[in-house]
């Protein structure tokens, strides 16, 4: 794995992804603390000297020789064998966004560079948004909001379970599903959780997928998308769901098989649905998730927006210093876990 630079030397860094969402990730203060710690190598033609993907790749062999650390996110190069070579002195990623899969294949796990991902911080506002809605969905919030609509009318309210003593089932424990398990444990409610890899939180009960469907009151969703996970969410499970019961998802849209939702969010009115993430997204014109009266489409709201982004610059900032601390990276990754990343 190559190394730290010498100590007592600072190192030379770049920031390389999409210049118009720059300013977003990286603010004044995460600029100022890697100014103070790293010669930054600045693409002269960008105002805020960051380096486009199609700059780097454009620029001369010799230009980004020296960059040993790479501030990176969305839009970012993608990092295969002719970036490396661009890169010969390349010792640390920081990627400022969730998923690496886009940057990072073989050819750099090959390289054996460490790279530091921000789907924790990217993780805190998507819990924030599916806690929101399983509390609302709790009381039957959109429900009651649609039904007014449709009604032009105030309308009685119907039965909920309320959000004391019920139930709530949690798809996946990545970092925004074991997020969601900790803010909930601040509620009366159970929390169920399936994942056939990672151990449950305290105060939460480890189900089968089974279970989970058919006892949950509100099921949320953070399952990844892969091969494996495509469509997981079937018309089987689906339909074993109990009376009144909603689902909500900020996960990826394939996780659900959408055809057979469609179909069972007709056949059982009772059921509510709360989509942020669809498939495809967003969904087609005059798809029945816009007509159907048991389901609200929000459009990818859940991930991070304005200053919330902020938080991602912040982390890998904050894990560059410690590099260079030679503390441990809190959150890098390695093969192993990248296989199971969305």
């Amino acid at each position: 794995m190559r190394q730290r630079p010498e100590e007592n030397r600072m190192p030379t860094a770049a920031f390389a992804m999409d210049p118009e969402r720059f300013p977003d990730v990286y603010g004044p203060q995460a600029r100022a603390r890697v100014a103070a710690r790293a010669e930054v190598l600045a693409d002269p033609a960008s105002p805020d000297g960051v380096w486009s993907a199609e700059r780097l790749a454009a620029a001369a062999p010799e230009a980004l020789r020296a960059v040993e650390v790479l501030f990176t996110g969305w839009g970012g190069p993608v990092l295969d064998a002719a970036a490396l070579a661009r890169l010969p002195r390349l010792r640390l990623v920081l990627y400022a966004a969730g998923s690496v899969r886009r940057i990072a294949g073989e050819a750099f796990w090959a390289a054996g560079v460490p790279i530091v991902t921000a789907a924790h911080a990217n993780a805190v506002p998507v819990t924030e948004f599916a806690v929101a809605q399983i509390v609302y969905a709790l009381k039957g919030g959109w429900r009651h909001v649609l039904d007014a609509r449709a009604a032009r009318a105030a309308v009685p309210a119907a039965r909920t379970p309320g959000g004391y003593g019920s139930t709530v089932g949690v798809l996946s424990l990545g970092a925004a599903g074991r997020l969601v398990c900790e803010m909930l444990r601040g509620y009366d409610v159970e929390v169920l959780a399936h994942d056939p890899y990672a151990p449950v939180p305290p105060g939460v009960r480890a189900v089968g997928l089974d279970e989970l469907f058919a006892a949950a009151d509100v099921v949320s969703v953070h399952t990844p998308l892969l091969p494996a996970t495509r469509g997981l969410v079937d018309r089987r499970l689906l339909t074993s769901m109990k009376p009144g019961a909603t689902l909500v998802n900020t996960a990826r849209g394939a996780v659900l098989d959408e055809p057979a939702l469609l179909a069972v969010l007709a056949e059982r009115p009772d059921l509510f649905a709360v989509l942020d993430v669809t498939d495809p997204e967003p969904p087609l014109p005059g798809s029945p998730l816009f007509t159907l009266p048991n389901v609200v489409v929000t459009p990818h709201l859940a991930g991070s927006r304005g200053l919330e982004r902020r938080r991602l610059g912040d982390l890998v900032v904050g894990e560059f210093e410690r590099w260079l601390d030679g503390a441990p990276l809190r959150r890098a990754l390695d093969p192993h876990t990248y296989e199971r990343m969305a």
